[in-house]
């Protein structure tokens, strides 16, 4: 009788599979023995593995270059990171190693750049893409890096009325426009709140951009919440996207490049397989086929990578610290953590990610929820993407389960707040970094501790 958590598991989905393996029962992440990690620090457990990062930023550089190659494309490609996915200083250190550029979305971004100017991680040749709604203060620090010699600034007007910012500046500076895309009819509004409606574009640069001399659309920006898919959704408002580009090269000679965005998807399921070749590819062959039946050059690409970036750099840990019998049907797990305030995007958006144990793979396996410890009613975990339950190990007697949410690198930290206060005074857990040293061998690094009581209660003002 097969009725292990490791043969439901194998049943289920093909399985090792890439960045999960178990080894004696035990599960390993990247080849990382995570219970190990955890008899050396403890849970519940921030999980960061470095070169997981650089990785994917290389993955998506070479599928790029391999469908320029195979279409025959004459642009450019530069990977951006959308540092709002994930902050932290060791994210970006990994990501600038890698030497990708940069994308921005509020005012205090552009304090970010200059911090890793200061710190020479950066020099003024660097691309930076500025996103967002701006206000005064998020214009001035643009005009501010422009004035400061950063020569390939690219501010996206968000909205026709951001340009009055630019009127009075007297540098020369380039532009780009983001394009208001339909969004898909899952949302409770046909449009996004974000860019210039299509039909206003070019009259927009005919009226007003046009005659500043000291300024030119570069680029033009096309994003879609739902991301990158191979849909007929996705499809068509590329297509409406493209065939803007075109129409507005024509009276703007001086565009030159289209920038997709982000939105390319990570697995957030072990049943979850896409085959990245192939939509960049198809991305590709569409710009190329629409430049060369109107007779233009191809356009550089630029994207915004975010979650792709460092998503699956990530995971989060728990332990499991009792079990409730509430009725006949349902048995709750208790972990020593809230998943609210952990990974916020459960409660938030119905996300779900990897969720598999650490430990225990050889014991026999029953249907269980994860409760958190706040006292929400949201707090709590009951399903997976494919499987509309969750499955873990049974805990026989005094017997330590740990669990593990991956895949959790990316706005988990931005929309929860790193430290500060949570509910129920919940506090961040250890956040754990781990690299690779010249010879290949793991190295682990504390980049913070977790909260404790006196920290959490300064920031209240006891």
């Amino acid at each position: 009788m097969r009725d292990r958590y490791i043969d439901l598991i194998e049943q289920t989905y093909y399985f090792p599979q890439d960045g999960f393996e178990v080894v004696e029962g035990s599960l390993q992440f990247h080849k990382i023995n995570l219970e190990s990690v955890i008899e050396q620090f403890g849970a519940p457990l921030k999980i960061t593995y470095l070169p997981k990062i650089g990785e994917n930023i290389n993955r998506a550089r070479r599928w790029f270059q391999e469908a320029f190659e195979s279409v025959g494309y004459n642009g450019h490609y530069y990977y951006c990171y959308c540092t709002k996915s994930n902050h932290f200083s060791y994210v970006l250190d990994e990501v600038l190693k890698n030497n990708a550029h940069l994308e921005t979305s509020s005012a205090y971004d552009i304090n970010l750049i200059r911090s890793l100017l200061d710190s020479e991680k950066i020099d003024k040749k660097i691309r930076i893409i500025c996103n967002g709604f701006k206000p005064k203060i998020y214009t001035d620090s643009i005009k501010g890096l422009i004035t400061d010699g950063f020569n390939h600034v690219i501010p996206v007007l968000d909205n026709m009325e951001e340009f009055e910012a630019y009127q009075e500046f007297k540098e020369e500076m380039n532009i780009g426009l983001r394009i208001a895309a339909e969004e898909s009819p899952k949302y409770q509004f046909y449009t996004s709140r974000l860019g210039i409606r299509q039909r206003d574009v070019i009259p927009f640069y005919i009226e007003k951009v046009k005659p500043k001399s000291n300024i030119k659309l570069r680029m033009l920006h096309f994003f879609i919440d739902s991301g990158i898919k191979d849909s007929a959704y996705y499809w068509s408002e590329l297509n409406k996207c493209l065939q803007m580009y075109v129409e507005l090269k024509q009276v703007c000679p001086e565009l030159n490049s289209l920038n997709i965005g982000g939105g390319m998807p990570i697995r957030y399921s072990l049943g979850s397989k896409y085959d990245y070749a192939y939509l960049v590819e198809e991305i590709v062959t569409k710009i190329k086929n629409f430049c060369d039946e109107a007779e233009i050059e191809h356009p550089n690409i630029f994207t915004e990578f975010g979650n792709f970036t460092v998503g699956e750099s990530g995971c989060t840990i728990f332990e499991v610290i009792g079990q409730k019998k509430q009725n006949d049907s349902e048995l709750w797990y208790m972990i020593n953590g809230s998943l609210m305030t952990t990974i916020p995007d459960i409660w938030g958006m119905n996300q779900r990610f990897i969720l598999l144990p650490i430990n225990s793979w050889n014991q026999a396996y029953q249907r269980t929820i994860i409760g958190g410890l706040s006292c929400d009613v949201s707090d709590y975990y009951n399903s997976e993407v494919d499987i509309n339950q969750v499955y873990m190990p049974k805990i026989i007697g005094d017997q330590k389960l740990y669990i593990g949410f991956f895949h959790t690198g990316a706005y988990q930290d931005s929309l929860s707040g790193y430290g500060g206060t949570k509910h129920c005074l919940i506090p961040s857990p250890k956040n754990v970094i781990i690299d690779k040293d010249a010879n290949g061998k793991l190295t682990y690094k504390v980049f913070a501790e977790e909260q404790n009581a006196d920290t959490m209660l300064k920031v209240l003002g006891y």
